[in-house]
């Protein structure tokens, strides 16, 4: 798939935050709205502009007040539509579609009631991987597990599945895509991310953008896809989340920047803030980020919305404002238009105050409104309010299971093979042993985010969707599949039953996991592999006979103490209500693996290095990539194939013949082409994930030894060979940000790396190629970055 575009960037610096009263909004900002926007605006008293800014949650108007019911309370919506003038509420758990559609038109119809201006409501909803909080619907791998797809065509799947499950029920604001960053392995939200690559996330991100909010299908209807969680989330210092992050505005610009920039340059229409911080600075309460860099640098004209409770949170938890009030100063003062309160209206109390005492302008609250309005107005909400059910057989239906189950295939990852124990053809197999926490979980498969927030009680799963365990017996027909518990009702592993249990089977297959969690739920110190499943495997593997082990999880377990003696590793991630199929299909060989890991599996517990560290003393040196990090000293020697991008197949794939237009690009606008024939030398079909990376071998600020620049995800049947082409072009392949977003482009020596394949180029600016002065550019810093005779 051809490489994400990144616009160009001003070259302003990033203005610091300040505590000065806001000022009145130009007329100019107001007149970019719609001609009823506009209306609505010129009509709306302050009060009811302040009530479009406000979201409360599901609890505060259904008959329970727990957010599971998704049955309205008329009365207590009635009172906030009609005294706070509420415009946007948020949440629910899996119910059948009739419920929602009964519940949303119940909810507008007081809304376009009790309105004076007759404004609908907008409601919000966590749909994280597929309509998973509607009974019945395609529940598809989590965004990690696409990422590793390499398949940009499923995150439109994905999206695509979620609209039309959703759309006609009233919900029309989709609190996805996820685009942070995945570079920390023990944040508790890796799996929400595509992973630690930009690219790959920009990629992914922007493809679930446009389908989520360009879908034709669900006309009249239209969604507002939301990017979050803006910026530097999924990095925090000590894993845990919602706490501080340190990140250097350089890497903010380089690293988290690209899939926020991709999606606004794709047209999303909403962005949610981080809930932590970045160098000790709130985001919430940060005027650099929420205006100069989102809005000033990066272009993004819709609506910014708090995350859960946040704003209070800079009182209670942050400590960066005294009381409520302050704190609802400072987040507007930053950026903020939405605040997701989620449980009172002491926001419009607050505003209203802070209105009526100067430091806010009634210009700056028009301005926010007017922002949610257009976005209301935008997705047809004033013209088609009332949710449909004449449509409601498109829930559940079988095709978008079948893609979902198509999607969890092409999502697993095989990280060892040795011997080729696997495939274990069906044929060959006469007993089979399933053990682990994981071999009859639904809940494990599909993780936090499913039919609930932290997902639900085992019983709780569809009984259609196949467990490991029955999806292994259908696969092996002839064979006797067998599970049993692995430890007893203390937690005391079972092992001279699992032992006896083994020498009986053929082979092992060793279902490991986590259960469901999400955010701070998920907090860990942690991440090896808890004690008794490591017991269990090494239970297990004492037995002689070929074992299987599959990590099911929202991160990466720390296998290496048993991984090595084991024949087989399946990464399997969080696959959906597909995985016990796919897993089951991968492991007989009716399907062959195409995933690739889209982060870096840690071998330790405490070490986390991505891909795309920057060069040190303990990095392997450029001529080491060939070898995969192998050579003599690297600190990156291992026994196991845990690299980024890095995942076997039943097939055997060639690089070969690597060259280039020419070894010399000069200027901003020229072109570099370059091909590389990829060769399926196995004797089955498959699917490969073509992984183009340039390294800038020098640079004034210290560069990653590596960097994906472009990828895509082919057929080949056995025997096939293609002719791959990546265009390299200087503002966009070899140029990286400063701290303020301005691109860097150095003269200098680049090395290319596809596959086994390497070739190095010169870019000489506008100069000679005989020269290393810098050249004139526009739009760009061009700097020397090697001499002429720099080596490799």
């Amino acid at each position: 798939m051809a490489a994400c575009q990144r616009a160009a960037v001003p070259t302003a610096s990033v203005a610091p935050a300040t505590s000065v009263s806001v000022a009145a909004v130009p007329a100019p900002a107001v007149a970019a709205f719609s001609p009823r926007v506009q209306q609505l605006l010129a009509q709306m008293t302050l009060e009811e502009k302040i009530g479009q800014m406000t979201q409360l949650n599901l609890s505060a108007i259904n008959t329970t007040g727990e957010d599971k019911d998704v049955v309205l309370d008329s009365a207590k919506a009635t009172a906030l539509v009609r005294d706070f003038h509420v415009g946007s509420f948020i949440n629910g758990q899996a119910v059948p579609a009739a419920q929602w559609v009964r519940y949303s038109a119940a909810l507008q119809r007081i809304a376009l009631r009790e309105s004076r201006l007759r404004v609908p409501i907008l409601y919000g909803i966590d749909h994280m991987h597929g309509a998973s909080y509607v009974s019945g619907t395609a529940i598809f791998p989590h965004n990690l597990n696409l990422g590793a797809t390499f398949n940009p065509d499923l995150a439109r799947q994905t999206a695509r599945a979620t609209v039309l499950e959703s759309a006609d029920l009233g919900h029309h604001w989709l609190f996805a895509p996820v685009l942070d960053l995945g570079v920390n392995t023990y944040w508790p939200r890796l799996y929400e991310t595509y992973g630690e690559d930009p690219l790959l996330a920009a990629t992914m991100g922007a493809t679930f953008v446009r389908e989520a909010q360009t879908n034709s299908e669900i006309a009249p209807y239209k969604i507002a896809a939301c990017a979050k969680h803006f910026i530097g989330y999924s990095d925090p210092r000590n894993g845990w989340d919602r706490t501080n992050a340190l990140i250097p505005d350089q890497r903010l610009q380089e690293l988290f920047r690209p899939s926020f920039q991709a999606a606004i340059d794709s047209g999303v229409k909403s962005v949610m803030v981080n809930s932590g911080a970045i160098n000790g600075e709130a985001v919430h309460a940060s005027k650099a980020i929420l205006t100069d860099l989102l809005r000033r640098q990066m272009g993004f004209r819709g609506v910014v919305v708090t995350d859960w409770g946040d704003i209070n949170r800079l009182v209670k938890v942050q400590k960066v404002a005294p009381n409520e009030k302050e704190a609802t100063w400072m987040a507007l003062d930053a950026g903020i238009d939405v605040a997701m309160t989620p449980y009172d209206t002491n926001f419009c109390r607050y505003v209203k105050e802070l209105v009526q005492e100067g430091r806010l302008s009634e210009e700056r609250i028009t301005l926010s409104a007017g922002r949610v309005l257009q976005m209301k107005e935008e997705i047809g909400l004033f013209d088609n309010p009332m949710p449909r059910a004449d449509r409601l057989a498109r829930v559940g239906d079988p095709a978008l299971l079948a893609q979902a189950v198509a999607a969890a295939r092409e999502s697993l990852v095989l990280l060892k093979n040795e011997k080729n124990v696997l495939p274990l053809a069906p044929a060959r197999v006469k007993r089979l042993l399933v053990l682990g926490p994981s071999a009859e979980s639904r809940a494990n498969l599909c993780g936090g985010w499913t039919l609930a927030w932290q997902g639900r009680a085992e019983e709780g799963y569809p009984k259609d969707v196949p467990t490991l365990v029955q999806a292994l017996r259908k696969e092996y027909p002839n064979a006797t599949v067998e599970t049993l518990p692995y430890r007893d009702a203390k937690g005391k592993p079972l092992l001279t039953s699992i032992s006896a249990a083994a020498k009986r089977a053929d082979a092992v297959v060793l279902a490991l996991g986590e259960r469901p969690y999400t955010e701070v739920l998920g907090n860990t110190s942690d991440l090896t592999l808890p004690d008794d499943q490591q017991q269990l495997v090494r239970a297990a593997q004492a037995s002689g006979k070929p074992t299987v082990l599959v990590v099911i999880g929202g991160r990466p377990s720390i296998i290496r103490a048993v991984a090595g003696g084991s024949a087989a590793v399946i990464w399997a991630g969080l696959p959906g209500y597909g995985g016990g199929t796919a897993l089951a299909e991968v492991i007989s060989g009716k399907t062959n693996p195409s995933g690739r890991l889209p982060f870096t599996y840690p071998q330790f517990a405490g070490h986390i290095t991505n891909y795309h560290h920057d060069a040190n003393e303990n990095s392997a040196e450029l001529k080491d990539f060939a070898a995969g990090f192998s050579a003599p000293g690297s600190q990156y020697k291992r026994t196991m194939l845990t690299e980024f991008g890095e995942g076997l197949s039943y097939t055997a794939y060639a690089y070969s013949g690597l060259t280039l237009s020419d070894s010399v690009l000069t200027g901003t606008t020229a072109r570099l082409r370059a091909t590389v024939q990829v060769a399926n030398t196995g004797a089955r079909a498959g699917q490969e994930a073509t992984l183009w990376f340039l390294t800038d071998e020098v640079g004034r600020i210290a560069r990653p030894v590596r960097l994906l620049k472009h990828f895509e995800k082919q057929p080949y049947a056995a025997g096939q060979t293609r002719e791959l082409t990546f265009t390299i072009e200087p503002l966009r392949d070899l140029s990286y940000p400063d701290g303020q977003g301005r691109p860097q482009l150095e003269n200098g020596w680049y090395t290319l790396r596809v596959g086994t394949q390497t070739a190095r180029f010169r870019y000489a600016g506008n100069a000679s190629a005989n020269s290393s002065a810098p050249a004139k550019t526009t739009g760009a810093v061009v700097r020397p970055n090697a001499p002429a005779n720099s080596t490799n």
